[in-house]
This record gives structure tokens, sequence and C-alpha cells, in this order.
């Protein structure tokens, strides 16, 4: 039978929001899947910007291949939190899955949210 956990996501501090300091690839690390295969986690990630200015987002999901792992948002300035993934998940695996993010500007947008682990 699966168990499942809410869980922060691996690339922020007891919850905290993480700040996106890269501006290109490889991101910062938002959060890094698990490395048993029979695990998988969905996440749910938000953005907040907090500049002035409207930004484009980037996460990178699970690779840095474009189009392929690509998720491009614009976060509109002073804006509150943005759903920017809604519930996608990554399997467990040998080398586990990172999901990253870069903004053109470092630290004006911040990301959060949690993580579902299902286990099986």
């Amino acid at each position: 039978m699966a168990t499942f956990s809410k869980i922060v996501l691996s690339g922020s501090t007891d919850g905290r929001m993480i700040k996106v300091a890269a501006t290109a690839t490889a991101g910062t690390t938002i959060h890094t899947g698990s490395s048993t295969a029979t695990t998988i986690d969905e996440l749910w990630l938000y953005a907040v910007n907090s500049d002035i200015t409207d930004r484009k987002l980037t996460i990178e999901y699970g690779g840095v291949s474009s189009p392929d792992d690509l998720i491009e948002q614009t976060i509109t300035a002073e804006s509150g939190l943005i759903l920017v993934v809604a519930g996608l998940v990554i399997k467990g695996n040998a080398t586990p899955l990172l999901v990253r993010a870069f903004c053109a500007t470092a630290n004006v947008v911040m990301i959060g949210g949690y993580v579902n682990r299902i286990a099986a």
C-alpha cells in the first residue's frame, strides 16, 4: 500500500521561499527527486515577483533540454503567489531528477510550494 506525505521542497530552508539567484541554466535548485524508483514526487510550485517589472521565469523540470524540460512563464510584478507548476510529477531514479529555476534578473523572483511524496 502506498504512503502519502506532504514535504517541503528540498531546496527550501524549513519551508521558506527559495530565492531564484540563477540567471541562466543550470538554475537554482528548487527540489531534488527521490533516488528510490518506487517513489513519486508531485510538485506544487508558486512564484512571487518582488520587483516592479514583470520577469520571465524558466523552470527546468527534470533536465535542461529545450523545449523538452523547460516551463516558461512571465511572473507579473508585485502580484503575489502565481501557480507555475500544478501537480506535475517526477519519478524516483538512481540519479535523482532535479527541478531548477532561473530568471533574467537575480534575486527578485522567489518560489515556494510543497511536494506530495507517494512511496510504494
